[in-house]
């Protein structure tokens, strides 16, 4: 995995979510190219809490700074992702509904943070590992959604309204899980070091059977390399 040491021909900042799964890992790959990069991670009571040993590690790898918010318990209550009592599901390719591990509000409040940080930062730049394509069918992950937070940045801001306009980049949003994992091979990111489990134990073993593992095992099995995936 490429580190980028260098920064002195980066412009400031770039502001990059950072779950510790395989999106998100390869996003930071592709702004480690041009900027220099702070990773933020939450902490949201999720179940997989060792996505968030990942995404620091992921940070070190990239030489990224490093941020680790804090939210609430029940901030974002009512998904199989931060409630025990209910049920992560298996893979349904035919599950035409939100499922249940659809996080309220998630990533409305994540690029919130996001977007006060990059002020803070004198950054322009937040990128987002958000996909439309080989997804669970959560409405946070749309562009139409994206688009319509960007606007609302800009005119929410003093950065924006004194012209300097913020883009959320979503290198990802169009593109298959073969694809974003061929992207990451080409920029050598270490995939060993993803949890991209919804109930990954505190080790970042698998479980192999949520929709998060199966769209991940499809995605290496098209394009025809190993899943460094470690199961439960």
């Amino acid at each position: 995995m490429s580190s980028n040491k260098s920064i002195k021909n980066k412009p400031a900042k770039a502001i990059v979510l950072l779950s510790g799964g395989l999106d998100s890992a390869t996003v930071l790959a592709i702004a480690s190219q041009k900027f220099d990069c702070h990773a933020l991670s939450f902490d949201y009571a999720q179940r997989s809490m060792s996505e968030l040993n990942a995404a620091q590690q992921l940070a070190e790898a990239y030489s990224a700074s490093f941020q680790l918010i804090h939210i609430d318990k029940g901030v974002m209550a009512g998904s199989a992702l931060t409630d025990e009592n209910i049920a992560v599901p298996d893979y349904d390719v035919d599950v035409e509904s939100i499922p249940v591990t659809y996080v309220p509000a998630r990533n409305t409040l994540f690029l919130s943070h996001a977007l006060a940080v990059a002020e803070v930062m004198s950054s322009q730049d937040i990128f987002i590992g958000v996909n439309a394509v080989d997804y669970s069918g959560y409405p946070d992950c749309r562009s139409e959604f994206i688009r319509a937070y960007e606007n609302m940045a800009n005119l929410a801001t003093k950065a924006g309204v004194e012209g300097r306009q913020l883009t959320i980049h979503t290198p990802l949003i169009d593109k298959s899980k073969s694809e974003i994992i061929r992207m990451g091979n080409n920029l050598a990111v270490d995939y060993g070091l993803t949890v991209s489990c919804y109930q990954a134990n505190a080790e970042g073993e698998a479980c192999g059977s949520c929709d998060s593992c199966q769209l991940r095992r499809k995605g290496f099995e098209e394009v025809g390399v190993l899943d460094p995936t470690r199961y439960f």
